[in-house]
């Protein structure tokens, strides 16, 4: 994909899961990636990663305001944002005021500070935004309400800075994933009951892989979609029409 060659994209939650894929497709593509994470052993285990070798990787902690508002101050140009940076569900401490509060900070909040900081160098370039959501952006969860509402509150983020910026020729998307084998979703999937539930509620009979999501994530960045912004696309092998 000759189009990416040149350009500068920052992937947040690089080092992990949809990010790291992300980051390797990007990479792959000609671009010039720059992947973070929020732990000094999430850098490390990467660094081994074959198509990891081409991409710089800096420690981020997105719920640091100032700490995001100097990571893109370093930065002399910024194409593409991606936001992957995230965590999921937490069982029954989500349903505490303090086991809510950390799902609305990483995954919503981060992904704002992260916007709200790389916009200046977004909007001289007339860059892209990808967010990430989820199929639980439309459905309410009774296991993890934070991180439902996080990720249902991302689509609605996501609306509202493509019709902000989209005069400044910034483009903001985001991609809902269905059930993905990350290291996020390790434990569910070895749950023999909980992964019959997700397989045979998914049409296409198994879960995702993070390539997959970082294909549609690719397309969403690239100029192939330059007359698409607001939009959430699902990429759930069906979960959503189920």
């Amino acid at each position: 994909m000759s189009e990416f060659h040149g350009l500068r994209a920052v992937v947040t939650g690089g080092t992990s899961g949809i990010g790291l894929a992300t980051a390797c497709a990007l990479a792959a593509s000609g671009c010039r990636v720059l992947a973070t994470g929020a732990f000094a052993h999430e850098l490390q285990a990467c660094e081994t990663h074959a198509g990891m070798s081409d991409v710089e990787k800096q420690l981020l902690d997105v719920t640091d305001n100032e700490a995001v508002k100097t990571f893109f101050k370093q930065l002399d140009r910024l194409d593409l944002l991606i936001n992957c940076a995230g965590i999921g569900g937490r069982g029954s401490s989500e349903f505490t005021p303090e086991g809510f509060a950390p799902g609305i900070d990483i995954n919503l909040m981060g992904t704002m500070r992260c916007c709200y900081a790389a916009h200046p160098l977004l909007a001289h370039q007339g860059g892209a935004i990808v967010n990430i959501a989820s199929v639980m952006s439309f459905f309410g969860s009774a296991t993890a309400p934070a991180y439902a509402a996080s990720k249902g509150a991302i689509v609605q983020l996501t609306k509202s800075l493509a019709l902000a910026w989209a005069a400044e020729k910034i483009r903001v998307n985001a991609v809902a994933p269905g059930w993905i084998e990350t290291p996020m979703t390790t434990q569910l999937q070895a749950d023999a009951e909980r992964n019959a539930r997700v397989l045979a509620r998914t049409p296409m009979g198994r879960w995702g892989k993070p390539e997959e999501i970082a294909t549609s994530i690719t397309f969403l960045a690239s100029p192939k979609a330059t007359f698409i912004t607001g939009v959430t696309l699902p990429v759930d092998g069906g979960y959503l029409a189920a």
